[in-house]
């Protein structure tokens, strides 16, 4: 093995960041919007009449789960539409031709996708201090956990772009799946407050893992044990990882 081929990963890196930047202002804007206006409705509707949850203020409860609606939906996106855009051109031909291994194209186009969706989370998580106090007790473990969930997404969400033969089918997963389970995994309120049957049909969502693990970074307590939100993400990224590679091993949808 020579190793990596560094300029390819970088000039794939760079491209990718290069279409970002033209639309930087929109990208880093609606995540600033958005998240004012969830503030807004639950921080001040919601948050007047529920002021705190398991002893966390509720303003500041709702910031964990904000930031991963948005990383989840950011890192499908932009990891699917980053491969599939190749698929749509025919430029697909030319990279596979190309002195590229497959590893390297991942890491090129799943590094630019993670960078994206991390900005977007940075950016969500300095709005909210404009709104709230939101402590973090453990930020090592937030930086690692965002990092691994951007991956991992990137990941899901370039398998999607391969698999995916038109702009709709891009649009199913993120709009019908992820975004509901999102909603119903415990991002806006703590499943403890949810009745049986819900709170054990809840579990079966694996979002719940994701988000809380991920405010277990912010407050020291989640909905699950952290040590199950660590084994999940890591499994998703392994199940993803290796997705991937029987898709480059294959050629599944990558060669007519």
């Amino acid at each position: 093995m020579t190793g990596f081929n560094w300029h390819a990963i970088k000039a794939i890196y760079l491209f990718e960041l290069a279409r970002f930047r033209r639309t930087l202002m929109t990208g880093l804007a609606v995540p600033v919007l958005t998240t004012s206006l969830y503030f807004i409705v639950f921080g001040s509707a919601i948050g007047s009449r529920m002021t705190q949850v398991d002893g966390i203020p509720y303003a500041a409860f709702i910031v964990p789960g904000l930031i991963m609606l948005s990383m989840f939906t950011e890192s499908i996106f932009n990891a699917s539409f980053g491969i599939y855009m190749p698929k749509f051109t025919g430029t697909i031909y030319e990279l596979q031709s190309a002195p590229v291994s497959a590893l390297e194209t991942v890491i090129a186009y799943v590094g630019a996708a993670a960078t994206k969706s991390m900005s977007v989370g940075f950016t969500i998580f300095a709005t909210a201090h404009l709104f709230v106090d939101v402590p973090v007790a453990h930020p090592l473990a937030m930086l690692g956990f965002m990092a691994v969930i951007a991956v991992s997404f990137c990941l899901f969400g370039f398998i999607l772009g391969i698999w995916a033969q038109s702009f709709e089918q891009l649009q199913i997963i993120p709009l019908l799946v992820i975004m509901p389970m999102t909603f119903l995994g415990g991002a806006f309120y703590s499943i403890a407050m949810l009745p049986e049957p819900w709170r054990t049909i809840t579990l079966f969502n694996p979002v719940v893992y994701l988000i809380s693990g991920f405010r277990w970074t912010f407050f020291g307590q989640g909905d699950v044990a952290i040590h199950y939100s660590l084994l999940f993400v890591l499994g998703m990224l392994a199940l993803c990882s290796a997705v991937i590679g029987w898709m480059f091993r294959t050629g599944y949808r990558l060669k007519k």
